[in-house]
């Protein structure tokens, strides 16, 4: 099936991946891409999935951002999301592909757990019996959506636990799952290593406690999961509009072709911010969200949208500030630009990782201004004063921090794609 992208997340999964990824060798001489995705092992696992995978990727820990990333760079039509240590039954390929034909948008498999306790196989009983009653899947099922749904909903939401539950709720809204018979075999080294029922009924007070609507960090910490540290993003976006968008490389791409690019752009920008799944998600739209790029962004991909008020960058950018503390004072905020195609999820993870400790995080540009800012708290001063589009810029909001007693950190610098030269680099990054 050609169409069909398996994403595989994992951390410290050296013992067994490589004999894993030979299974799915099938698979892929059959037309099907494989994408591992890395969420900062430290025994060799990247290395070892180099052989054995189309592509091998890295992104901030945990299932959520993981599995983001690489539905965000698979090429399939369609996504099948694979444990690590979990191994698809013969020709599921040919039972995902008949599931779609037959009108579904989504599904899963039955699973069977492997492991030394004589209990396990009723687990794994009772599991396919609750899915297919509820219309839930969990990740040890293997669970299969086209991508143009997938994306429509915004991928997985950025939680440190339950995210295979909480996509199952939004996808029932779309339509019942398939409920595929075929077994996927789940390894039951948890049940193994923690003792069996101490697992079983750790797993049942968890799903209780999320129905009821316990907060997902305070779940994951009672699971035994530190979760990242988290921070809405706020995007600032011009739409695409020729003559109005990127007027600077408008000498080399002409009108057209400069708003193009800002369109690319600004996707490329919330792909990474949803791989990332550090927080919630905004959109700033200027000149307004009533444009139909923006519009269709809501609409099929559910992203949340602002108006970017008149003013300087620094006016607009304190508007986004002040109304994300209004909302949820206690979390940190990430502001962004669509100017910076090199920007990865690791980045925005590292900004977060950085407001644990201080009150701001920079991420500089090498033109002397910089293509993120991240507060822990709201400073409208480090948006005064500064003498936007110059090289003056860092400088400047450093000087505003300082003035303001905050502390911050400056992670290192990227470039954004302003000039024409930029275009060139941009293009000779990508082997174009």
């Amino acid at each position: 099936m050609k169409a069909l992208s398996i994403v595989v997340p994992a951390l410290n999964e050296a013992a067994t991946l490589a004999a894993r990824l030979q299974a799915l060798a099938p698979w892929r001489a059959r037309g099907a891409e494989l994408i591992v995705v890395d969420g900062g092992s430290t025994d060799g696992t990247p290395a070892l999935a180099q052989a054995h995978a189309d592509r091998v990727l890295q992104a901030p820990r945990g299932r959520a951002s993981q599995l983001n990333a690489g539905a965000c760079a698979a090429r399939g039509e369609v996504l099948l999301f694979l444990h690590a240590d979990t191994q698809l039954p013969p020709e599921a390929d040919r039972h995902i592909h008949e599931a779609l034909a037959a009108g579904h948008d989504w599904g899963r498999f039955d699973v069977r757990i492997e492991g030394r306790h004589p209990w396990l196989p009723v687990v794994a009983r009772l599991m396919n019996w609750r899915s297919r009653w509820s219309g839930i899947a969990t990740g040890d099922q293997a669970f299969f959506v086209r991508r143009r749904v997938f994306e429509s909903l915004g991928g997985f939401a950025p939680l440190p636990l339950m995210e295979d539950i909480e996509l199952s709720q939004r996808l029932k809204r779309v339509g019942p799952p398939a409920c595929l018979r075929e077994r996927v075999v789940t390894a039951g080294r948890r049940w193994d290593q923690h003792g069996f029922w101490r697992t079983v009924l750790l797993m049942w007070r968890v799903r209780a406690a999320w129905a009821l609507g316990v907060d997902a960090e305070r779940l994951a910490r009672r699971y035994g999961y530190a979760p990242r540290a988290s921070a809405a993003v706020a995007v600032l976006a011009k739409a695409p509009v020729p003559g109005l968008a990127k007027t600077r490389l408008m000498p080399a791409l002409g009108a057209v072709g400069a708003a193009r690019a800002q369109r690319g752009f600004a996707l490329q920008t919330l792909a990474t911010a949803r791989a990332a799944s550090t927080g919630a998600l905004t959109l700033w739209c200027a000149p307004d969200a009533g444009h139909r790029f923006f519009r269709a962004l809501q609409q099929r991909r559910g992203v949340a949208l602002a108006n970017q008020p008149p003013g300087d960058l620094g006016h607009r950018m304190a508007t986004a500030m002040l109304a994300h503390f209004a909302r949820t004072p206690h979390q940190a905020l990430l502001i962004v630009g669509t100017d910076c195609p090199v920007l990865t999820p690791a980045h925005l993870q590292q900004a977060a990782d950085a407001l644990q400790s201080h009150d701001a995080v920079l991420i500089p540009a090498e033109d002397g201004g910089y293509v993120l800012i991240g507060l822990r708290r709201p400073l409208p001063e480090v948006f005064k004063g500064v003498d936007w589009s110059t090289p003056r810029v860092l400088a400047q909001t450093e000087a505003q921090l300082r003035a303001a007693g905050a502390s911050w950190r400056r992670l290192p610098a990227l470039w954004d794609v302003d000039e024409p030269a930029d275009w060139q680099r941009w293009q000779a990054l990508r082997g174009r």
